[in-house]
């Protein structure tokens, strides 16, 4: 009996998480220094250009193996079919446009706040399934559906909670996918 070959089926999907658990690890290894130094964003000189790099790479760093599990679980679910869907190098420009935009935003309304995390490539990956499947100038309703339980959950608990979620991430990152799923069908955002 021959064994199934396995293969890398999305190497946008599977590199960026064996990068994010690198990056896991790497922090374990040193006692959140490497997670500080690279994989989280905060406001820094704008002459250290390690803050530009922490813009795009804070998407890599996350807090334990249980905050690594909770995002990778919905990218590795979601991930694969929309690199499918649009392409690798797409998907990558998007993931790379969030992580860039959600950094943005951290440093400049919460300054005091350090990000980290895939939390909005997650939500962002989220929302653009629900476009999946919809044609032009048609609204899915499971894009509805979504929006409401995802970003108004995430918009009551930045109200409300008290925790160390940025639900900032969340809404900004389903934004992007909102963003990019309404691009893509009116043929903005091409190959």
């Amino acid at each position: 009996m021959k064994l199934p070959k396995v293969t890398y089926n999305s190497p946008v999907i599977l590199t960026f998480t064996l990068l994010s658990l690198i990056a896991v690890i790497l922090g374990m290894i040193t006692h959140d220094g490497s997670t500080i130094l690279l994989f989280s964003v905060y406001r820094d000189s704008l002459t250290n250009p390690l803050f530009y790099l922490r813009l795009f790479t804070h998407v890599l760093g996350h807090a334990d193996l249980a905050h690594f599990m909770g995002n990778f679980t919905i990218i590795l679910l979601v991930g694969p079919m929309l690199e499918e869907k649009y392409g690798g190098k797409r998907l990558l420009l998007m993931i790379a446009f969030t992580a860039l935009i959600t950094g943005l935003i951290n440093v400049i309304f919460f300054p005091a706040t350090a990000l980290l995390g895939a939390s909005g490539v997650a939500f962002m990956m989220i929302l653009l399934s629900s476009f999946a499947n919809s044609r032009s100038g048609e609204i899915p309703l499971t894009l509805i559906f979504v929006a409401v339980l995802y970003l108004g959950t995430e918009i009551i608990n930045g109200i409300f909670a008290q925790d160390n979620i940025s639900q900032m991430a969340h809404i900004i990152g389903g934004g992007c996918g909102c963003l990019f799923g309404w691009a893509i069908g009116k043929g903005y955002l091409k190959d």
